[in-house]
């Protein structure tokens, strides 16, 4: 891809996401004209909170810069994120840099003392007593003992060559030799990574591909064994049936394209999931405005639209048990995550394709948000990514079990599993909700006064 064309797509989440920031900035500006530094503080919270919220859920969504995922790499100061979320953490970084800023006003201004005590304890304070809750919380959780065993399979294929250079007969072998080589008996799931069966697959008829064969067969050796895989598929219909659809000549019939997750088990039974949360560009186009940059982000190996479903599903096996499965840039999402883990889900199953990155930050970055989901459901994640970094993460955000990038590997666990729901699983962003009221309501306040500071200034004259 051409340098220019790749500067021009970053700018979109990159540079987006800093005007956004600005436009909050900008608002408290505003307000702050109007009204007390308290006011304006508590807007300012508001108005950030706000911006997240809005950023995750647009069709420009891109929440990987959210405040509250900082703390992905010391998750053992925020474990209280199961009550939380991420913007709990949002609260947290917001409130602690205001007080800070107040202080160091305070001492700029030559206030007096009682004042530049009384901040310095609350800042303090702010910053210590949440982290020796979540401290507390950390050294204090027992998970309760109910093991099920877990493969994940890195099979290592670089991404630019998966579609076109290596049969999906191969990447299908080496799957099933890789898992092969560390299931047991009593192995309850292995999890293969993001379109890890690439050839596209007609969902009304999987039992008659020779890829869902050749799974069924490798499973007759594993007893209550399943395969939750991600794959590419598609549904034909008579009709223009769904916003995603369209008109396939070859077909003859409106079709709809999917990057999804199967489960394969030693039954007839077989249990799709379509990925929602779609990466803006690359899988789907967003607002029809911005059709026209479909070339520019073919250049990222998409460009077009998959169709979605509106919830998240939940995988049961034979046994019961039951997996959340999570595909790539979904996983950024809290609530997502949760909606999943209260309609049963015992564990986290996150199947991705981070060899796009490269050997960048940004394959870690992915990884460690894995660990406050975690935490906000208490749940195990099972990771499974194509190139690296594949993983076991325990239910406190711990990293039990990690491989190493670009080779092909395969690691397995005993897992717990957890049925109980989180305050978080329960309410969901419930922060972020009373934030994006208390922007509307600023909004509305701000506005106002501006007027009526207008109308003051020209009765004044």
């Amino acid at each position: 891809m051409p340098s220019y064309v790749a500067i021009l797509i970053s700018l979109i989440p990159f540079g987006l996401a800093a005007l956004l920031m600005t436009f909050a900035f900008w608002l408290y500006y505003r307000l702050r004209r109007i009204t007390t530094f308290t006011w304006s503080y508590i807007g300012l919270v508001c108005f950030w909170i706000g911006y997240e919220y809005l950023h995750q859920s647009w069709d420009l969504a891109f929440p990987w810069m959210n405040l509250g995922n900082g703390f992905a790499a010391t998750h053992q100061l925020v474990q209280w994120y199961e009550w939380t979320g991420i913007y709990g953490g949002t609260y947290w970084i917001l409130m602690s840099n205001i007080l800070a800023f107040s202080l160091y006003l305070a001492i700029q201004e030559k206030a007096d003392k009682r004042k530049r005590l009384n901040l310095s304890l609350r800042l303090a304070s702010h910053i210590l007593i949440p982290v020796a809750v979540s401290l507390i919380i950390y050294f204090r959780y027992k998970e309760e003992t109910n093991p099920a065993n877990v493969v994940v399979v890195q099979p290592n294929v670089d991404p630019y060559h998966k579609f076109n250079s290596i049969s999906a007969q191969e990447q299908l072998q080496n799957l099933i030799h890789l898992s092969d080589s560390f299931g047991q008996q009593n192995t309850e799931y292995f999890i293969w990574p993001e379109t890890a069966m690439p050839q596209y697959v007609d969902e009304a008829r999987i039992r008659d591909n020779y890829n869902y064969q050749a799974v069924q067969q490798f499973l007759t050796k594993y007893k209550n064994g399943n395969v939750l895989s991600g794959i590419s598929t598609y549904a034909l219909y008579d009709t223009l049936k769904t916003p995603s659809a369209y008109f396939n000549q070859n077909a003859g019939s409106y079709m709809d394209e999917f990057n999804a997750a199967i489960q394969i088990e030693n039954s007839s039974n077989v249990q799709f999931y379509h990925k929602s949360k779609l990466v803006p560009g690359v899988e789907e186009t967003p607002f029809a405005a911005l059709s026209f940059l479909k070339p520019l982000f073919a250049g990222f190996g998409g460009g077009g639209t998959y169709g979605s479903q509106p919830e998240p599903s939940v995988f049961y096996s034979q046994s019961g048990m039951g997996a959340a499965p999570v595909i790539c840039y979904e996983s950024i999402w809290g609530e997502w995550v949760a909606k999943g883990v209260a309609k049963g889900a015992q564990f986290i199953a996150i199947v991705t394709n981070d060899g796009w990155w490269g050997n960048t930050s940004g394959k870690d970055q992915h990884f460690d948000y894995a660990k406050l989901r975690a935490i906000e459901t208490r749940r195990w994640v099972a990771r499974a990514a194509n190139t690296g970094i594949s993983g076991f993460i325990n239910q406190r955000g711990d990293v039990v079990k990690k491989s190493d990038w670009w080779v092909p590997t395969a690691l397995k666990a005993d897992i717990n599993l957890n049925e109980s729901l989180t305050f978080y699983v329960k309410h969901g962003d419930y922060i972020a909700f009373a934030g994006c009221l208390g922007s509307g309501a600023f909004a509305i306040f701000l506005i106002i006064g501006t007027f009526r500071s207008k109308k003051w200034h020209q009765s004044s004259r």
